[in-house]
């Protein structure tokens, strides 16, 4: 069996849980696309383009606005601010990939992130390609939930009030499956108590860069005894 053949069948398990909730939540998208009058092409090019499901939820609403481009790169900083440090802690798993580097940057998403930062891998098979068809298998989940939602939409007839919460529900969910997966909550107290104060210091509309910034000084300044933490509990 070959290097990328190895690789998929590896990716493949880890990403079907990921594909239930994906199909469905991008399913939501398309019909909400779709309830707000948009044809059945927008929600499958911007699934494509974006792939960013938190983001893709908010421009609904941005593309019903008034055009105010500068409102909406703010808008886009702030809901995605959080993949700047994903990116940061992925530097060295992402170094002599070759050019699968150039997708895994543009298809890191909170799933896939959390996926290729913790999956621990035999030796015989290739970590750069898991992590390509980690990606790659997510991306296509989505876009074909978010396709199917947009060419079906139009015949849904319920209230889709509120529909737009699914994305909040995956995001308890992913926390909760990492908090019972590890030992140590430390970093993940962190992160909610810090979030807390930012939430009650800034405001639900700019409290997300602040946070994202105290956590990683908090973290970094804590980086010895967390290492040191995890290789007691190791051996």
């Amino acid at each position: 069996m070959g290097t990328k053949q190895k690789a998929f069948r590896a990716a493949l398990p880890k990403t079907l849980p990921i594909c239930a909730g994906f199909l469905f939540l991008g399913f939501a998208y398309g019909v909400l696309m779709r309830s707000k009058g948009f044809s059945c092409w927008w929600p499958m090019v911007m699934s494509l383009t974006i792939f960013a499901g938190s983001m893709e939820f908010v421009t609904v609403n941005l593309l019903l606005s008034a055009f105010n481009p500068l409102n909406a790169l703010l808008l886009a900083l702030m809901v995605n601010a959080r993949h700047l440090f994903y990116g940061i802690s992925m530097l060295d798993k992402y170094r002599n990939v070759g050019k699968k580097k150039w997708y895994l940057i543009f298809g890191m998403c909170d799933e896939s992130f959390s996926i290729n930062v913790s999956a621990e891998l035999s030796p015989e098979i290739d970590r750069g390609w898991f992590m390509f068809f980690v990606t790659l298998l997510n991306h296509c989940y989505w876009v074909a939930g978010a396709s199917l939602g947009g060419l079906l939409g139009g015949m849904v007839t319920f209230n889709v009030t509120g529909l737009d919460f699914v994305m909040t529900a995956l995001f308890v969910v992913i926390f909760l499956g990492q908090w019972f997966s590890v030992r140590d909550h430390l970093p993940a107290a962190i992160g909610i108590g810090t979030s807390a104060v930012c939430l009650a210091l800034f405001g639900a509309e700019q409290f997300i860069i602040p946070s994202m910034a105290l956590i990683l000084l908090i973290l970094m300044l804590l980086r010895r005894r967390l290492d040191s933490k995890k290789d007691g509990d190791a051996a």
